[in-house]
């Protein structure tokens, strides 16, 4: 069975871990987070703290571009981006690894304590039933100190998450 989790695009292009995980899992991506991946691509603002992983990142951010990009995936994308909240068929990134987008949009739901991609992310876990796994611990104390009802990993803890039976 796999494992679903609510993510960024560009955490799994930075991540190389999320792409073997110890067993099956599907990625649920908000579209704009695919946008920002074209954002980051064409920027000149380093994506990293570290410049020597810079060229690395954006070779996997080129990547995963360029897999979205395919024919198939992007007839997928396209279709999916008709209708508000829906849900492309699961692209396989490798034996193991699928990546659903999700047409999301903010609705200012949670107002100005999150930014327009964290409510998405927000609103895609509570609508998938899907922890969110991230790399930002202040998103995540936002998240705690709103007492909103979704499950958030920190990216460090991505093992454990995979194993975890309280999953939604």
């Amino acid at each position: 069975m796999r494992k679903s989790f609510v993510i960024e695009a560009v955490m799994i292009a930075v991540y190389g871990e999320l792409l073997v995980p110890g067993q099956p899992v599907e990625y649920i991506v908000p579209y704009t987070t695919i946008q920002e991946l074209y954002e980051l691509k064409d920027s000149k603002e380093p994506i990293m703290p570290d410049p020597n992983d810079e060229p690395h990142v954006r070779q996997k951010i080129t990547e995963l571009i360029g897999l979205l990009e395919e024919p198939l995936n992007r007839k997928k994308i396209e279709r999916a981006l008709n209708v508000p909240w829906a849900k492309s068929p699961p692209m396989p990134l490798n034996d193991v690894v699928t990546l659903t987008m999700v047409n999301s949009y903010d609705n200012e739901e949670y107002g100005e304590a999150f930014d327009p991609i964290e409510t998405e992310l927000v609103l895609t876990s509570i609508r998938e039933h899907a922890p969110i796994l991230t790399d930002q611990p202040d998103f995540i104390e936002k998240v705690i100190e709103a007492a909103i009802q979704v499950q958030v990993y920190d990216l460090d803890d991505f093992e454990f998450a995979i194993e975890d039976e309280g999953i939604i």
